[in-house]
C-alpha cells in the first residue's frame, strides 16, 4: 500500500506542478519525506522531475534561449554539484529546516508580492542560476527560485519552457550521479524509476487538461499556501528536535 501512496503522491504534485506554473519537485520533495528518508527522497524527486523536464523539452525544444542557458545554466550546474556534496556533511535536521525555510519564504514571498522578479541582466542571471542550482543540490528543490529569476526576462511562454527545462533537467543530471555515487538510493527503490517515469508524464497530461478548466492563478494560491503551510511544518519539526 505505502509504494502506491507515494506514487499517487508523485502524480498529485506532477498534476500540481503543471498547473501552479512551477516546477513539482517543490510540491513533491515534501510529501515524499512522509514515506521516505530525506537522501532517498533527493534521487527519486530528481528523477521524477528530469522525466517530466524531457517531456517539456520535447515539444519545446526550439525555443531555447541559447544566451540564457549559458550565463544561468553554467553557474546553476556548477553549485548544484557543490550542493549534493555537501548533503553527505549536513546533518537531515538541519537540511530539513533549510528546506522548510526557503518553502515557506517563497509561499509567503509569492502570496504577498504576487510576483516576484528581479532586474533582467547578466549578473542577476548568473546569481540566479548559482543559488538556485546550490539549493536544487543541497536541499532538492530550487525550481521556484529560478523560475522568480528567470521571470524577469520576459521571455515567450515556448522559450520560458524550454529554457527552463534544460536548466532543470542540467541540474538534475549534474546532482544524481552524486546521489548514486553517495548511496542515496538503495536497491528496494530501484523498481520505483520506470514507475515515475509513467507517473510524470500521466501527471503533466492530466494537470493540462486541468488547468483549461479552473482558473490558473486561483489554484496557484491554494497550492502556495499548500507549501507555506508543509515549510511551518518542518520548522517546527526541528523546533521539537531542539527541545523548544
Amino acid at each position: 500500500m505505502e509504494p502506491l501512496l507515494f506514487l499517487a503522491a508523485a502524480f498529485l504534485a506532477e498534476i500540481i506542478g503543471t498547473m501552479a506554473g512551477f516546477g513539482s519537485s517543490t510540491v513533491f520533495l515534501p510529501l515524499a519525506l512522509f514515506f521516505v528518508d530525506f537522501k532517498t527522497a533527493l534521487v527519486l524527486v530528481a528523477l521524477l522531475h528530469i522525466f517530466g523536464n524531457i517531456g517539456r523539452l520535447a515539444f519545446f525544444r526550439h525555443g531555447l534561449d541559447r544566451r540564457l542557458l549559458l550565463v544561468f545554466g553554467v553557474p546553476s550546474v556548477l553549485l548544484t554539484l557543490a550542493g549534493a556534496l555537501l548533503v553527505s556533511y549536513v546533518p537531515q535536521e538541519l537540511l530539513k529546516l533549510a528546506l522548510g525555510a526557503f518553502l515557506a519564504a517563497f509561499a509567503f514571498s509569492s502570496l504577498v508580492w504576487k510576483k516576484i522578479s528581479f532586474p533582467a541582466n547578466t549578473a542577476y542571471a548568473i546569481v540566479g542560476g548559482g543559488v538556485s542550482g546550490f539549493l536544487a543540490g543541497l536541499i532538492g528543490t530550487g525550481g521556484a527560485l529560478r523560475s522568480a529569476f528567470l521571470t524577469a526576462f520576459s521571455l515567450k511562454k515556448e522559450m520560458y519552457i524550454a529554457t527552463a527545462a534544460a536548466i532543470a533537467l542540467a541540474v538534475d543530471m549534474a546532482r544524481i550521479p552524486i546521489y548514486f555515487g553517495s548511496g542515496f538510493l538503495q536497491q528496494d527503490y530501484y523498481a520505483y524509476v520506470p514507475a515515475l517515469l509513467i507517473v510524470a508524464l500521466a501527471g503533466s497530461f492530466v494537470g493540462k487538461r486541468i488547468v483549461e478548466r479552473i482558473p490558473q492563478e486561483a489554484f496557484r494560491k491554494l497550492v502556495l499556501v499548500l507549501i507555506l503551510l508543509i515549510g511551518l511544518k518542518f520548522a517546527y519539526e526541528w523546533m521539537v528536535f531542539l527541545g523548544f
